[in-house]
């Protein structure tokens, strides 16, 4: 695979448009905002508009530029002015999405604005017509056949023009979309690579590259161009690689060279804190953002995810209704409603405009993870793991998928299909301790208790977030009756909980101070047995344990029964399960004398 990526990009005959190159460096940024307006203006005379909205939202966030400085549009060809009677028509179709009748007004010219529009034109009418039929079948099954029939003669056309060297940068994008479409991932690669030489400043070749990288190798072996555009790309492929610090390094930079005002950058910065769980940090962005750009759609969704999560009801509700006044039929709106009524266990309602959202753009990852969310909370599995699989479809770089399809499973008490899951989801998040904590419980099923061990200690090494890590390992080195290390995990469990001073689970303390009684009491330590045997006495379900331990050890020291001058072998965990950024250490009894649970 790595062979075939790096390609060097095939030369044009002659240019189409006026700009091949940017420099590599953000020196210059008067130069930086010409480039953009006039990239803004040639994306937007082709029908690529979100493409042109995101070089004019960039250079928008740079300087204003002098009248003397302002660049004049670009000189018109021979062939323009021949084909400019029947560009404008179509253009004026296409703007209105009759597609099928733009591409007959553009049949035959040769201009390459008007050419590519002829194609673009042909892509969308196969799209449109193949969206209509989605919304319209039955099943599940019926959409996965539903096909854009027009892709293949595209490619046919496509590939002459390429082999020809006739096409642009424009046309080498839209070859590589269809290449894509077509599933024909490595050349769709080599194609988009080859169209970031030619045509640099065309965010949409960047961003379709970005879709096809699954992994950090496969982005070592592309040969890219040396260009300010390229810090942009990296940044965005870090974070949805997860690879969230070096993301925010590279958002740092372009904040620091001059893109401070820029609310893409902003979001995508909330967007990274949101994909680490950082939630207080992306909430602070989000809020931000809001103010500078209140009417912003783009990244709400997320927004809602973080409110949902901390269950601001009012602040969702607000969200929602906002959002539904600037524009109801937004895939983004429809999910952050979705999220409103999910947090208001209107399960049913929710899922519903996950699938309004669906319909208007069927291939929005967040509505299929979410609506595989719903299914799973009303109990239909079938359907969420239809769902989740659509969203892998979609991305396979979406851990929420997997993961989620490993809960399916899971449910259905099919633990080998979980733990596949379950490890896709963690190479995706690596030091993601729910992935973990679900890898070791699928290996403590299947008995594989030496990897269930490794799994959940690695989750603690790497910050457990929801507190369980060191519980599970402890019930695991107890059902296999090693006392030391059970006692130790609990001790490090109590410790951090109120090192902490989160509200936990009764349930999982009660347990712990439950066992360390019991074991104390076995080591002959009356002192602390008596004080976690107090400690019981907290809790209703260990109560009457903890009161009966405390008289029979007040009975033993009526009895003259001495405790033991010495404390039991040290406690360490087991050299496999060891971190290196984790040192094992001794850990003495617990003084729990001033604590109250």
């Amino acid at each position: 695979m790595a062979a075939g990526l790096s390609v060097a990009p095939v030369p044009l005959s002659a240019p189409a448009v006026p700009i091949l190159s940017a420099s590599g460096d953000f020196s210059n940024l008067r130069e930086i905002k010409k480039q953009l307006l006039l990239i803004a203006g040639l994306t937007r005379e082709r029908g690529l508009l979100h493409s042109s909205k995101w070089s004019a939202e960039l250079a928008f966030s740079l300087p204003a530029l002098p009248l003397a400085e302002l660049q004049p549009p670009p000189p018109i060809t021979e062939e323009d002015a021949q084909d400019m009677d029947a560009y404008t028509l179509a253009k004026a179709y296409f703007d209105v999405k009759e597609y099928d009748r733009a591409a007959h007004f553009l049949h035959g010219c040769n201009s390459k604005k008007a050419y590519f529009l002829y194609m673009y034109s042909r892509y969308l009418s196969g799209e449109k017509k193949k969206d209509d039929e989605t919304v319209d079948s039955l099943g599940p099954l019926e959409k996965g056949q539903v096909k854009n029939e027009a892709l293949r003669e595209l490619r046919v056309e496509l590939s002459k023009k390429h082999q020809a060297r006739e096409l642009d940068g424009f046309g080498l994008y839209l070859y590589g979309v269809v290449l894509r479409k077509l599933d024909l991932v490595k050349e769709a690669i080599d194609v988009f690579v080859e169209a970031t030489h030619v045509l640099p400043l065309h965010w949409g070749a960047w961003l379709e590259l970005c879709n096809l990288i699954t992994d950090k190798e496969m982005l070592k072996f592309l040969s890219l161009p040396d260009t300010w555009m390229k810090e942009f790309f990296l940044a965005h492929i870090y974070t949805e690689l997860q690879l969230i610090e070096e993301a925010l390094q590279k958002y740092q930079n372009l904040i620091d060279v001059g893109f401070s005002k820029s609310s893409y950058i902003v979001s995508q910065i909330a967007v990274a804190y949101h994909n680490i769980r950082d939630i207080d940090k992306a909430l602070s962005i989000f809020n931000e953002l809001r103010k500078q750009d209140p009417y912003r759609i783009e990244n709400m969704d997320t927004f809602s995810n973080l409110l949902y999560v901390r269950s601001m009801k009012s602040e969702l509700s607000y969200l929602a209704h906002n959002l539904c006044e600037i524009d109801k039929y937004r895939v983004e709106t429809c999910c952050v409603i979705g999220n409103y009524y999910s947090l208001r266990s209107q399960h049913e309602k929710a899922a519903l405009y996950f699938q309004r959202a669906l319909k208007l753009n069927p291939r929005y990852l967040g509505a299929w993870t979410l609506m595989g969310h719903e299914y799973m909370e009303m109990k239909n599995t079938s359907a969420a793991i239809q769902a989740y699989r659509h969203a892998i479809e979609v991305n396979k770089r979406d851990y929420r998928a997997w993961y989620g399809l490993g809960q399916t499973y899971e449910i259905l008490k099919m633990p080998f299909y979980c733990l596949y899951y379950y490890r896709r989801a963690h190479q995706l998040r690596p030091n993601d301790s729910r992935m973990l904590v679900a890898l070791g419980e699928c290996y403590e099923k299947l008995n594989q208790l030496v990897e269930a061990k490794k799994c959940y200690w690695r989750a603690y090494a790497v910050g457990d977030v929801e507190k369980m890590a060191l519980v599970k390992l402890a019930k695991l080195h107890e059902q296999l009756t090693e006392s030391e290390q059970a006692a130790q995990c609990y001790i490090k469990y109590i410790q951090d909980i109120y090192s902490c001073g989160e509200i936990v689970e009764h349930l999982e303390e009660s347990t712990a101070f439950r066992y360390l009684a019991q074991y104390y009491f076995k080591c002959k330590l009356w002192d602390e047995a008596s004080t976690c045997a107090q400690k019981c006495c907290a809790f209703n379900d260990t109560r009457e344990e903890g009161k009966a331990l405390l008289r029979q050890i007040l009975q033993l020291r009526n009895q003259g029964e001495t405790p033991s001058t010495e404390m039991p072998a040290p406690f360490f965990f087991p050299a496999s399960l060891s971190a290196n950024n984790t040192p094992t250490r001794r850990v003495s009894p617990l003084n729990l004398s001033s604590v109250t649970p």
